[in-house]
C-alpha cells in the first residue's frame, strides 16, 4: 500500500510539474531579469534579426508579417516570464489577413512543416539573443523552460 501511495504521489508531482512548465510564472523575477518590457523588446528585436538571417530557417519566415510576430513574441515572453502582459495569440500571416480572430500554436504552425532541426535552430537563435543582452543563464533557462513545451505543437514534420 505504501508503494502505491508513493507511486501516486510521484505521478501527481510529475503531472503538476508538466502543467507548471506550460504556464506563465506567478512571480516576476524572470521578467525583471529580462529587463522588463524594454529588455524584452530589445531581446525580441535581436531575435527577429537572427531568425530572419539564419540560413537554416530564414526561408520559413518569408511570408510572415514580422511586425506582428515581433509584437506577439514580446507579449508571450513577457507573460511567460511573469510580467504584466497578456499574450493575445492573435497572429495573422499575410495570407490570413482578416480571417478569424485567433489561432492557437498548433493551428498557426500546422502547415509550416517545421522539423526538430528547425525548432532547435530557432531555440539557438533565442539563446544568442538572450546572451547578446547579457541575460544571466539562470534567467534565460527559466524562460526557455517555459517555452519548450510548445515544441509539441510547433514541430509538425
Amino acid at each position: 500500500m505504501k508503494k502505491f501511495i508513493k507511486l501516486v504521489g510521484c505521478g501527481l508531482l510529475l503531472v503538476s510539474s508538466l502543467a507548471l512548465a506550460q504556464t506563465p510564472y506567478t512571480e516576476d523575477s524572470t521578467y525583471r531579469g529580462l529587463g522588463g518590457k524594454e529588455g524584452i523588446k530589445k531581446i525580441v528585436d535581436t531575435f527577429i534579426v537572427l531568425i530572419t538571417t539564419d540560413p537554416r530557417i530564414k526561408d520559413s519566415f518569408t511570408d510572415f508579417d514580422m511586425e506582428q510576430l515581433n509584437a506577439r513574441l514580446q507579449e508571450q515572453f513577457c507573460e511567460f516570464a511573469g510580467g504584466p502582459c497578456k499574450y493575445t495569440g492573435k497572429y495573422h500571416d499575410k495570407a490570413m489577413e482578416g480571417v478569424g480572430p485567433v489561432r492557437d500554436m498548433k493551428t498557426v504552425h500546422q502547415d509550416l512543416k517545421i522539423t526538430n532541426a528547425m525548432f532547435n535552430a530557432l531555440t539557438e537563435d533565442l539563446q544568442i539573443a538572450l546572451e547578446r543582452h547579457d541575460v544571466p543563464s539562470s534567467i534565460s533557462n527559466k524562460l526557455v523552460a517555459k517555452l519548450a513545451p510548445m515544441q509539441r505543437d510547433i514541430v509538425t514534420k
